[in-house]
């Protein structure tokens, strides 16, 4: 068997499932997005009426993509390095 070090493939699979956990999270922030929509009508997040939730759970989901992706340039970075 071979040795896993802590910051060797341990480190790895954690930021691969903190990053998978993460990409579930956008999943049911784009559910909820759509439920707003479809409740308010509006699909347009230029109109004047489209739901306030549903703009502040986009910006959520927004930052959290962002973050996700920063996330996974430092993964292949640490494979790169490795």
């Amino acid at each position: 068997m071979q040795e896993v070090s802590r910051s060797g493939t341990a480190g790895e699979l954690r930021l691969d499932g903190l990053i998978a956990d993460l990409w579930w999270r956008v999943r049911l922030l784009n559910t909820d997005i759509l439920e707003e929509e479809a409740k308010a009508g509006v699909f347009d997040a230029q109109q004047p009426t489209y739901p306030p939730l549903a703009a502040s759970l986009r910006t959520r989901r927004d930052n959290l993509v962002a973050t996700i992706g920063m996330l996974e340039q430092r993964a292949r970075s640490a494979r790169e390095a490795a």
